[in-house]
């Protein structure tokens, strides 16, 4: 997907408040909800990742702001990471799947490209997956030599 796929998937939800990289050539994208009079808060919801041989190769979701994704009923946005983990253990076990962590001690799994960030919330630390393509998902879990850019590894709070 390219970046002007990606913007026209989440049209009316979310724009583009920043972009790295140029046309065609994208490196990261910020998508933040659409502005609202009545919201208190501001920020990206979203952040996407690009891989120039692949197009869109990863997403994040913020904690706070971001749509809530969920994986088989499990929500895996803005949840307590201890209880994530948990669920996310047994979703992994009962449908035969490696869990692994990172070097920051994420909770992942390569078989989905999925990655249980933490992320800072005030007071509170909250779940912030990642997921990434295929293409990714090899060692996604690995915070030096995996594709995940160290930008991302370095987000904790926002």
């Amino acid at each position: 997907m390219t970046h002007e796929q990606a913007e026209a998937a989440v049209d009316g939800m979310l724009q583009t408040a920043l972009r790295e990289g140029s046309s065609g050539n994208e490196v990261r994208a910020d998508f933040w909800l659409a502005q609202r009079p009545d919201a208190w808060f501001s920020g990206p919801a979203v952040t996407v990742y690009y891989d120039r041989a692949i197009g869109l190769a990863g997403i994040a979701v913020n904690a706070l702001r971001g749509p809530q994704v969920t994986l088989d009923g499990i929500g895996l946005v803005g949840q307590v990471p201890s209880r994530l983990e948990d669920q996310f253990t047994v979703y992994l076990e009962t449908h035969n799947k490696d869990l692994q962590y990172s070097q920051c001690a994420d909770p992942c799994s390569a078989q989905l490209g999925l990655v249980l960030r933490a992320q800072r919330a005030g007071d509170l630390v909250l779940s912030r997956p990642v997921m990434v393509a295929e293409a990714w998902a090899d060692r996604c879990w690995d915070t030096t030599e995996g594709c995940i850019p160290q930008q991302e590894w370095k987000t904790f709070e926002w």
